[in-house]
């Protein structure tokens, strides 16, 4: 009566085992370790389906199921290879598979790999392997990543009524991608590619329907709302908004520096003896540069790529790309700095280092 009732209650906590043969359950210091073996006579070739009895060896699978009562399940189960007799398929031999419970190459459980799969999902890496370990199923935070990714991808239901656009690097300066994300649910929803005005618009499309576009400030990303959604509204996001009024600030500062007088003082900035030029070749060379410049990046032409064909400094190019308009690149020079200290200061300003020090420093 005892063992009958002991089956059953193992059947209950575990019903995923009712196709293999329970031959012991052993407690291995916190770890339940159960030994079982296949019962089915026989298997199907996953190659050509056809049923096949011919034993080709037998070996032992270790396999990590769901924790019951606090403690670690591990299985041990003794599995057969079959032969393949039909002649037309690719395979030889063949390992079996117990439904609902193993899978190729798999050293978890099926009930196991889609609660860590699910854990992985709401909590990612390093919080997900802190509440898996608490479940009594230790699992590295790359583990959890590693079965996300591998999770098939899943069409959106409907084309997304907000959508966000922005690129980021594959690598930094030479390959960059598209993301599109949906604002109103907050989750990914495609990755294009890359950043190019032409592969945007082919997206949209094949998915109409949106009506907010929320982007950054590349000039692709406008072409291709314009061309494929032109009665979607555009609009910058949270980031960029504050990105452009710190730019703006910071170039009106320095145009107006020397409208600025010291703190404390009474006396106004002396004028500068020369401005830049409002017209000239310095004005002409900075129109064509901004010009070429974001017609290539509107191209979807990396930085490094632009500085190479411009012969232009990758710093210059980014700062030209981040220009809305030439005017804004063309600012009068800063003014010079006055004398520390008092007012009057005296005609020759003292050498440094002094000749103590430099006497002492310098080589024999």
């Amino acid at each position: 009566m005892t063992s009958v009732l002991g089956f059953q209650v193992l059947r209950k906590l575990f019903p995923r085992l009712g196709g293999v043969a329970v031959e012991d359950v052993t407690d291995a210091g916190g770890i339940v370790r159960i030994e079982a073996q296949v019962r089915s006579d026989g298997g199907i070739c996953p190659g050509c389906g056809v049923r096949s009895v011919r034993v080709h060896d037998r070996y032992r699978r270790r396999i990590a199921d769901q924790a019951v009562g606090g403690q670690s399940v591990v299985l041990h189960l003794t599995v057969r290879r079959f032969r393949c007799d039909a002649a037309s398929c690719l395979r030889r031999t063949f390992a079996e598979q117990v439904p609902g419970l193993t899978f190729r190459y798999g050293r978890r459980s099926v009930l196991l790999r889609e609660t860590l799969e699910t854990i992985g999902l709401a909590l990612a890496g390093r919080a997900g392997a802190r509440l898996a370990r608490a479940l009594k199923c230790t699992v590295s935070p790359n583990t959890l990543l590693n079965l996300v990714r591998a999770l098939p991808g899943t069409a959106p239901e409907r084309s997304p009524r907000v959508l966000g656009v922005d690129d980021f690097a594959l690598k930094r300066g030479h390959v960059y991608a598209t993301i599109l994300i949906d604002i109103e649910t907050g989750r990914p929803i495609d990755v294009l590619p890359d950043r190019t005005a032409r592969t945007l618009a082919a997206w949209l499309d094949q998915h109409p329907g949106t009506e907010i576009v929320c982007r950054d400030r590349a000039s692709s990303y406008a072409e291709a709302v314009r061309t494929s959604a032109p009665d979607a509204i555009q609009v910058a996001d949270r980031f960029h908004v504050w990105q452009n009024l710190t730019d703006a600030v910071e170039r009106c500062v320095i145009a107006h520096r020397s409208c600025l007088s010291t703190a404390g003082t009474t006396d106004t900035a002396p004028p500068l003896e020369t401005e830049r030029p409002r017209e000239g070749k310095y004005v002409t060379n900075t129109h064509q540069r901004h010009a070429a410049v974001h017609e290539l990046h509107g191209k979807g032409v990396g930085t490094t790529r632009i500085s190479q064909i411009l012969g232009m400094d990758p710093k210059t190019v980014r700062r030209y790309a981040r220009a809305a308009t030439a005017e804004e690149l063309i600012v009068p020079p800063r003014p010079p700095r006055k004398p520390s200290g008092s007012s009057i200061s005296s005609p020759t300003a003292p050498s440094w280092p002094p000749p103590a020090i430099a006497s002492a420093i310098s080589p024999p």
